[in-house]
């Protein structure tokens, strides 16, 4: 794995990935069909509502949509608000803001039911995807969303040999898709056996850790 350790920002990436994984996994199976990492989800899931088709809330939708565009002004604010500081402040600040509400959501989840609970934890799990998703793309590194991987798969075949191409980050975008689906069964397997709750937390401890590794391989670098 030379790529990942020669840049340890494309691992903890990939970390992040599983974890988005991991929480739509909870939130599509546990929380009434939604998902609080995948927007584009909510949005088709909007117009499936639309049509009348069963089994969807519209309300939960427009909670994750709502949390998640908040989240993503935060994210956008702390970025401009820390851009004259050392780059690894700002990202470990939005790692560290993520894993404080995912662990807000797995409290929530683990002492709390009902209809209003399910809402509040879709609201806080988007809020922190949303912070993400607006310092990642401010990270712009190729090929690592997160959240979605539409186009690292698009980009995986059509660069590949197959299509004439020269597989450039082959081993990255395959990272990206395979840690996603991981996370997904992951989580997928928790969730009946364990609870919403344990796979939220699985979720906010990968998440603290990932802040915690970035932080100090940022120092170690800046030595």
């Amino acid at each position: 794995m030379p790529e990942f350790r020669s840049d340890p920002q494309v691992a903890a990436l990939l970390a992040l990935t599983f974890v988005s994984g991991v929480l739509d996994a909870v939130s599509f199976l546990g929380l009434g069909h939604v998902f609080t990492a995948n927007m584009t989800g909510n949005l088709l899931i909007l117009g499936f509502s639309a049509a009348g088709a069963p089994g969807f809330s519209v309300g939960r939708s427009l909670t994750a949509l709502t949390g998640f565009v908040l989240g993503t002004a935060v994210g956008g604010r702390l970025a401009a608000g820390m851009a004259d500081g050392p780059r690894h402040r700002w990202v470990g600040t939005a790692l560290a803001a993520e894993a404080v509400l995912v662990s807000v959501a797995a409290a929530v989840a683990a002492t709390a039911a009902g209809r209003t609970a399910e809402h509040a934890v879709v609201a806080v799990l988007a809020l922190a995807m949303g912070i993400r998703n607006a310092t990642v793309r401010r990270l712009a590194v190729p090929d690592m969303t997160t959240t979605v991987v539409t186009r690292t798969l698009t980009g995986l075949v059509a660069d590949s040999s197959l299509a004439g191409g020269s597989n450039p980050r082959a081993l990255r975008r395959a990272g990206g898709i395979l840690a996603l689906v991981a996370g997904a069964a992951a989580g997928a397997w928790i969730l009946p056996h364990h609870g919403a709750a344990a796979g939220l937390l699985l979720a906010a401890v990968l998440a603290a850790a990932v802040a915690t590794s970035h932080t100090a391989w940022a120092h170690r670098a800046a030595r």
